[in-house]
């Protein structure tokens, strides 16, 4: 079964906000004013570069720590930098801000839109593709996870420099802040966006001027920009030099967010505020921590914080708190969006999905996610303790994501762009020498706590494959014991049912059988429906569906009728809003003489099951986590009649 088909009753994502009014239209609303140009690059200084942005926190003194033992002289200090000087210019400018953001799918970007678009450019779903965009996936979910709990740590460690004795309170201020940050998104976060890109503006402008005010304590630190300096420091040191290479990719963990966000902010707005504000922030705040670490070698213990003049150190903290919290929403936000993409494609079953913002389609809140992220959270800053111990957890997941990233972007450079083979391979060959060194750096770092993300993304791994298995066995045994639709409706011509008046909507996941609800109501109720329109509803390899080929209609008799629906893997589809556009188009259809009929299904393990037992037991444990459909396609609830039904897998 092709994953993105929807599960019975179907599986696309629920909508919640009202949009749609009880006659099944859309509620009236004047569609806002575009945002201008600024207010798009201060919402993507916001949003998108949280994660990159709040790195000067701990990437520098992570990546020092590995030579500080040899010594920090100026070969290793100026070494560094200039490493993390290639790393933001060659992984995040040249190969995201200006390679990768071309390859969006309709202006949507992110590891499972680059999946749609190379199965698109290759015109057909093929296994490597998929795994590549499930293993991706499944990687950013441990990101979303230790983001957070790295991100606040570090900010609130700053306490710890203002006064030894604060120390103590580091711990339980950030597991209060982390609860607080969870706990506020089931209210949205509308009200206080705002804010996101106005506070983050003015943490790149302190970290900038910081960093400049302390150039000149070591001027040679300027030689970080020859890349000499790095590869020469890297050559030279051994598995050293190579430990470094593993922090220094720190710097980068937040580069995946420029190619996710596209959609939200636009490809201009990123690439102008990355090039001429949060790159030259960084490279001023790194080039600063490095001379005074140079000047003064004590420093190393957090060069970050002692950047700032004692009076200013209690501000710092502050603002970099606020700054780590927009960081970790960014990432929180990223992983709802994620995790509806996956429902939307078939890889998940289908959770329930709260709007909280009338007028941003973005702004969304799944429940069961929030709560696994922050147990997720808790248990991170409970056992690792501080961000040095957590940095050691860090990379891997990130890395492993741009491998996968690149290796799908070959796909769409090849086939889409119809770039010569030996071209593509040998283009897209430099951007995965880079990530491979970087995750072969990483992968030192397993025994100290990088297994953490591969945990985490295997465990996410066998979810998806779970369920995209389950589901396909269960759609071939429904499919071979069910009767054709045809073949029914020619059945009914010779034994007609006792009619009632109205119309009776069955939605069903493979439109060409008799959806099991309808069989179950002719069975037990021995009645039809004078009208019966049979939906299915169908999630493309695009981010939106133009509303004028939302629906498809065929008539298969006259008082059968068989629709389509087709959303975008970012689209939330609302039943009642579609067939309010059928009705214009001449679907005889009334939302007062109307009844939904929902399959409500129950399964059970079987002896027999194609799948081991253990992954019987975690799909039937999935199907029981599926949201309502009700919920699930902002059906009416008193239009609604569930009929339930026992299945094996």
């Amino acid at each position: 079964m092709d994953p993105k088909t929807a599960q019975d009753p179907a599986s696309p994502s629920p909508r919640r906000d009202g949009a749609a009014s009880a006659s099944g239209e859309p509620a009236p609303a004047e569609p806002p004013r575009p945002p201008g140009l600024l207010s798009l690059i201060v919402g993507s200084i916001g949003v998108v570069y949280g994660d990159i942005g709040t790195s000067p926190l701990y990437a520098l003194r992570e990546s020092l720590a590995h030579a500080k033992p040899s010594g920090l002289s100026e070969e290793a200090v100026v070494g560094t930098i200039s490493l993390l000087i290639f790393a933001l210019i060659f992984t995040v400018t040249v190969k995201y801000v200006i390679f990768l953001m071309r390859a969006d799918n309709r202006g949507e970007g992110g590891i499972l839109s680059l999946m749609a678009l190379a199965q698109n450019a290759l015109g057909r779903r093929a296994t490597p593709v998929f795994l590549f965009g499930v293993a991706g996936a499944a990687l950013f979910s441990g990101d979303a996870i230790i983001t957070p709990a790295i991100s606040v740590l570090s900010a609130v460690e700053g306490l710890s420099v203002v006064n030894p004795r604060f120390g103590e309170f580091v711990f339980p201020i950030t597991l209060v802040i982390l609860v607080s940050l969870f706990w506020a998104q089931s209210h949205g976060t509308a009200r206080v966006a705002a804010l996101f890109g106005p506070v983050m503006a003015l943490f790149f402008i302190v970290i900038a001027a910081l960093g400049a005010s302390h150039i000149g304590d070591a001027p040679q630190v300027l030689h970080a920009f020859d890349p000499r300096r790095g590869f020469s420091f890297l050559l030279h040191h051994g598995w050293i030099g190579f430990a470094v290479l593993g922090s220094v990719f720190l710097v980068v963990t937040g580069a995946e967010a420029l190619y996710a966000d596209m959609g939200h902010f636009g490809r201009r707005p990123i690439r102008i505020a990355w090039v001429f504000f949060v790159l030259p922030a960084l490279l001023l705040n790194y080039l600063g921590q490095g001379a005074l670490i140079l000047a003064d070698p004590r420093a190393i213990e957090n060069p970050f914080f002692l950047l700032a003049p004692e009076w200013g150190l209690l501000p710092l903290v502050i603002l970099s708190t606020l700054a780590t919290v927009i960081a970790s929403q960014a990432v929180i936000t990223g992983a709802f969006s994620l995790v509806r993409q996956a429902i939307q494609l078939g890889l998940l079953p289908r959770l329930e999905i709260t709007h909280t913002s009338e007028t941003q389609e973005g702004q969304i809140y799944i429940g069961r996610v929030n709560r696994l992220l922050l147990i997720g959270v808790l248990i991170l800053v409970v056992t690792f303790k501080s961000s040095s111990a957590l940095a050691s957890a860090y990379g891997i997941a990130v890395t492993g994501t741009m491998v996968t990233t690149t290796a799908l972007a070959f796909i769409v450079v090849w086939r889409k762009w119809r770039w010569p083979l030996g071209a593509a391979t040998l283009f897209i060959m430099a951007f995965l020498t880079v990530d491979l060194a970087f995750l072969a750096a990483n992968l030192m770092k397993v025994v100290d706590g990088g297994w953490v993300p591969l945990l985490l993304g295997g465990a996410s791994m066998i979810v998806m494959w779970t369920w995209v298995r389950g589901t396909a066995l269960l759609s071939e045994k429904t499919h071979r014991d069910s009767i054709p639709i045809l073949e029914l409706i020619a059945m009914l011509e010779k034994s007609k049912p006792t009619r009632v008046p109205g119309t009776a909507v069955f939605l069903t996941s493979d439109p060409e059988v008799t959806p099991t609800a309808l069989m179950h109501n002719l069975k037990h109720n021995k009645v039809l429906h004078e009208r019966v329109l049979v939906i299915s509803v169908h999630t493309e390899d695009m981010p939106r569906v133009a509303a004028e080929k939302r629906f498809e209609i065929e008539k298969l008799s006259h008082d059968f009728t068989r629709a389509t629906l087709h959303y975008g893997y970012m689209e939330s589809p609302r039943v009642p809003a579609a067939l309010a556009a059928m009705r214009k188009a001449g679907v005889k259809y009334d939302i007062m003489t109307t009844s939904f009929f929902l399959g409500r299904r129950s399964i059970k393990e079987s002896p027999s099951s194609e799948m081991p037992p253990w992954q019987d037991k975690l799909y039937v444990a999935l199907t029981r986590q599926s949201a309502n459909a009700t919920d699930f396609f902002s059906i009416p609830t008193d239009r609604v009649v569930e009929l339930g039904a026992r299945l094996t897998i």
